[in-house]
């Protein structure tokens, strides 16, 4: 007996409360499906629908079972859909990355990791963009093959390419005076700081929080967690934001050299051993250099 497909046939019919219906909505007949059910409660030893001039409904038991059949039904789609990933990624190279990075820096370590294969045609790379706690946590779980991620941050036994610094610009609101005058970080009390949630690294958010105070700025922050919400909140007036983007250029906001290096991207490569193949590591070092094109 196929114990999923008699499953469904009881969760068809106690949702649509008619065997009809239900039969429809599975694309079969009425007798077989009937027949199915009856089969279900035989095995099962309990009587799941009651069955009238009015109508299907459920009895005590079959109303304390349709949860755990629902859940066991959808239990079975993502252990399939789980499969066809495992499936669709063999051979291909997973890598992680955190928002801060722009879309040409992403575009540039994908394609660098795609070249650096002996067979270049036949790699596939799957990026996954994500906060570093997530990130780590998909290396760690063995999802990602490497991560590039916030420093400073906890990466618990990964191992660890060097801190990475990537020159960031400042984004400002275009009708704001520091727009104009160019002036220091201070100029810009009165604006949140548009930047990546506390949640998405600890360690690196708080970094930036006291960077910002020995500049003489303590902001509000609003969660942005890439180039296009912080862009949204700027060209609101309601924050300034940092970007890695050299040639970001949108309506209503300037984009002004940031004041130091200090408050550059700090990143870092992780990854778990076995560790990828080196064409893979260098390629992802390579591309995170400041040299290298973005």
């Amino acid at each position: 007996m196929d114990l999923l497909r008699h499953l469904r046939f009881f969760v068809a019919v106690a949702e649509e409360g008619h065997f009809g219906h239900a039969a429809d909505r599975l694309g079969m007949t009425q007798p077989p499906l009937s027949q199915g059910v009856q089969r279900l409660e035989t095995r099962l030893g309990v009587t799941l629908l009651t069955r009238g001039s009015r109508g299907v409904g459920l009895t005590t038991a079959g109303a304390e079972l349709l949860p755990r059949a629902r859940a066991l039904l959808d239990g079975a789609e993502q252990f399939e859909e789980e499969a066809r990933r495992q499936r669709e990624n063999r051979g291909a190279v997973r890598v992680g990355v955190v928002a801060a990075l722009s879309d040409r820096q992403v575009a540039a370590l994908t394609a660098a990791v795609r070249a650096a294969a002996p067979d270049p045609a036949a790699r596939t790379v799957i990026i996954t963009t994500a906060s570093t706690v997530d990130l780590v946590d998909a290396v760690t779980a063995g999802r990602l093959d490497c991560a590039v991620v916030h420093h400073p941050a906890l990466i618990g036994a990964l191992q660890a390419g060097p801190v990475r610094k990537i020159p960031r610009s400042l984004l400002v609101p275009a009708d704001h005076p520091a727009a104009r005058r160019k002036q220091s970080l201070r100029s810009l009390a009165g604006l949140a700081c548009a930047t990546a949630p506390r949640s998405h690294g600890t360690a690196a958010f708080d970094l930036l929080v006291d960077t910002l105070r020995i500049k003489g700025l303590d902001p509000d922050f609003l969660p942005a967690a890439g180039d296009r919400d912080a862009l949204t909140a700027v060209a609101a007036g309601r924050a300034f934001a940092l970007t890695t983007d050299p040639s970001l250029e949108a309506s209503g906001v300037t984009r002004l050299p940031a004041p130091g290096e200090d408050l550059a991207l700090r990143v870092r490569l992780v990854w778990q051993e076995p560790a990828p193949p080196d064409d893979v590591l260098a390629a992802v070092e390579a591309a995170l250099r400041p040299e290298a094109p973005r």
